[in-house]
């Protein structure tokens, strides 16, 4: 579909591609250009096209080698200090329950360590929680990664995992429960073990863990290291299509340290896409309901019948184009469809402006069935967009840009 879509042929494409990135100083302008009408999916090409688009890879691949060693290391770093060492402190209150130590579990002071090992469990439950049900229409992220991370698996290091974590604190908020006269009532120790309602999320055995669990580190690490918006419902939906992509890889070189490479890839996304998650920028010029209403603005210039129709039946833009904008349109369409969209968003320039015409074009490709309905028709079909074909949505999308 892609040599189609560009007028070349598989073959010459990929050649094209390997000439780009064959240069030992990449040209940035000459890979935007490719890769806005689609990357092959052959020779982890796509990989690493996006490790280079998204600012992570330095343009001079002189500098990879050395890069990529330090920044694997940082996460390394990353995981000990803030999954493992808090696991073994508290792994350690076992063999110490002494309340009159300076740090304990009942301490009341905001900057005790317990303080904080309790409250980043509210943030990992709630980061579980969506990355088990993260694309529940395919397999891929419920089966085991070929490379599951040595550094949390070591049977040596005797600590809470964060697999752990989450089962006890389930276990707990399920098992206890309080009657109306306040008396703890404890459930049945058969229904405790049923954590989840199926069977799907059947936890691997020690030794493995599930692609989703990997994507569960990545973002509880970025939540601690990011405590000014921490996690937001809907990041698990953009670090999917990157881990997928990089974890997928054919070279088990790259592949092996898909994990490090996501979540700097993800860093580097959210730091130009984390105002839409703050909601204290909601209004500003930076903020997620400027984005939606240029949505509109842009489908008044180009589709006044339209815009006058939905203005008409009060279908405001937060209605639908919140999601789309937030979540880069990653839970309107299939997983490798949303990775096509992706393509052309990371390699245009200014590449979260691409999206207000990609916006826009998805409403005036639907046109004739938003005049033909009424508000509940046209807000199901919003809703749950009816229309697969990407490359149609980003030729029309391409043209309202073009078409100034």
């Amino acid at each position: 579909c892609l040599a189609s879509y560009r007028g070349t042929s598989d073959k010459d494409l990929i050649q094209e591609f390997k000439a780009v990135l064959s240069n030992q100083k990449i040209d940035l302008k000459a890979l935007r250009e490719l890769c806005f009408s689609g990357v092959p999916c052959e020779g982890g090409i796509r990989a690493l096209c996006w490790k280079i688009l998204l600012n992570y890879l330095p343009l001079d691949q002189a500098l990879w080698e050395a890069f990529l060693k330090k920044q694997r290391d940082l996460y390394a770093q990353f995981l000990r200090e803030m999954i493992i060492q808090p696991g073994i402190a508290k792994a350690n209150l076992g063999v110490s329950r002494d309340v009159t130590l300076e740090d304990h579990p009942l301490n009341p002071n905001p900057d005790s360590r317990w303080n904080t090992y309790f409250k980043d469990n509210e943030v990992l439950l709630q980061i579980d929680k969506d990355v088990r049900r993260l694309y529940p229409d395919m397999a891929f992220f419920q089966r085991p990664t070929d490379f599951p991370c040595q550094l949390i698996l070591d049977p040596e290091n005797a600590y809470e995992t964060l697999r752990k974590r989450v089962e006890q604190t389930t276990l707990k908020a399920q098992t206890v429960n309080r009657n109306r006269s306040g008396v703890t009532n404890v459930s049945s120790p058969g229904k405790a073990l049923n954590l989840y309602p199926s069977n799907e999320y059947e936890v691997l055995p020690n030794g493995c863990e599930a692609h989703w669990e990997v994507v569960e580190r990545i973002l509880f690490v970025y939540a601690k290291l990011n405590p000014g918006i921490a996690y937001v419902q809907g990041m698990n939906e953009i670090v999917g299509p990157i881990y997928y992509t990089f974890a997928t890889d054919p070279s088990s070189q790259w592949k092996e340290h898909a994990e490090a490479d996501t979540f700097f890839c993800f860093t580097s996304l959210m730091s130009e896409n984390r105002d839409n998650f703050i909601k204290s920028l909601d209004d500003s010029q930076c903020g997620i309901t400027f984005k939606m209403e240029s949505v509109f603005s842009k489908l008044k210039e180009k589709d006044t019948e339209l815009y006058l129709k939905l203005q008409e039946q009060n279908i405001k833009p937060q209605y639908f184009t919140f999601r789309w904008l937030t979540l880069l349109l990653s839970q309107e369409f299939l997983l490798p469809d949303v990775i096509r969209i992706w393509d052309s968003l990371f390699s245009d320039q200014e590449r979260f402006e691409f999206l207000i015409p990609v916006c826009c074009a998805m409403l005036t490709l639907i046109r004739d069935q938003l005049l033909a309905g009424d508000f509940t028709t046209n807000m199901r079909l919003l809703q749950d967009y009816p229309i697969s074909d990407v490359h149609a949505i980003l030729i029309k999308a391409k043209e309202l840009q073009d078409d100034l």
